[in-house]
């Protein structure tokens, strides 16, 4: 493409261009996300009019910006195409945003019982019911009962609650109860990253999974003694947890980055395990896509969660 000027104008133009009508004008999928858009086609990557951020990699910008990071075009091709060509119109400008003040940090309301959180777990999940009512009793677990807009209907959902230092509640993470049809998970809006759902043992050993089911799971697979160990999900692929979780527990000095098995998964392994601080960090890789993927699957996986067990040792 031969070079063009592209005037201070044009650059602030293509720059306001509203990510989230140009994604679903280019059929990409986009999943709620709080107050921001995650891609169906990569978790990692979320969008609010004409701003981007990629939680893996740390890194985001505007409209340009995310033209030439996602789909790899030249900066002429990006501008080009978000001001609609030579002859086409331009897409759509994000509408002027207000500056609204951050929301404060609120629990879901809990339902009477946790009846269906239960059987989705351990029925649906495979997760041992002893590990559930665990962390049940210790309030970091619960079903939320919400109601739809018109207060027609009732919502019910799996919270995983994250307390900071004082056992005083900072995060959320909400995940729907659908085992069939479409399905969702997001951290509720107003939650601080660092004190996302864990678990604080008194071993050297700290475990680091993406999702808080996966973490479950993994308890499930190698249950002997596990409340010795800390185990934290970043409920995402950002490593503020895991980074508060050392900094407060000088006695965790391994690491075990037990992320899901896919590009994501394994970028964002590798970022954390060069940027960790730990006398020891290692990369425990499921077979499937993830731990609970491995768990529901435990009869075709048994040769390995009995070798799992010599991993579990070596970090000792």
């Amino acid at each position: 493409m031969p070079y063009i000027n592209f005037s201070d104008e044009q650059k602030q133009r293509a720059n306001q261009v509203d990510l989230e009508n140009f994604l679903l004008r280019q059929g990409e999928e986009l999943l709620p996300a709080g107050r921001e858009k995650r891609l169906a086609s990569d978790h990692s990557v979320t969008v609010r009019c004409n701003k981007w951020y990629d939680h893996a990699k740390e890194q985001g910008g505007l409209a340009v910006d995310f033209m030439q990071f996602y789909y790899g075009m030249s900066f002429q091709e990006a501008m080009t195409v978000l001001l609609g060509g030579e002859q086409g119109e331009a897409y759509p400008p994000a509408r002027p945003q207000s500056i609204a003040l951050p929301k404060p940090f609120a629990l879901p309301p809990a339902h009477s019982n946790m009846r269906r959180v239960f059987a989705y777990l351990t029925k649906q999940r495979c997760i041992n019911s002893a590990i559930v009512s665990h962390f049940a009793h210790a309030r970091l677990l619960y079903e939320s009962c919400e109601l739809s807009k018109d207060k027609s209907r009732e919502y019910h959902n799996a919270i995983f609650v994250g307390v900071d230092g004082k056992v005083v509640p900072r995060h959320a993470h909400k995940r729907s109860l659908n085992s069939r049809g479409k399905s969702f998970r997001i951290n509720i809006e107003g939650s601080d990253p660092r004190y996302s759902f864990h678990h604080v043992g008194e071993s050297s050993r700290l475990y680091v999974f993406e999702a808080p089911v996966d973490l479950l799971s993994f308890l499930t697979l190698y249950p002997d003694n596990w409340q010795e160990h800390s185990y934290v999900s970043l409920c995402g692929l950002g490593g503020q947890a895991l980074n508060w979780m050392l900094e407060q527990y000088p006695n965790l000095t391994k690491v075990a980055l037990c992320l899901d098995n896919d590009e994501a998964g394994r970028q964002g392994s590798s970022r954390l395990k060069q940027s960790v601080k730990a006398e020891t960090v290692a990369e425990l890789i499921p077979p499937g896509k993830d731990w609970n993927e491995v768990l529901t699957a435990r009869s075709a996986v048994t040769a390995y969660i009995e070798g799992g067990d010599a991993i579990c040792q070596a970090m000792r």
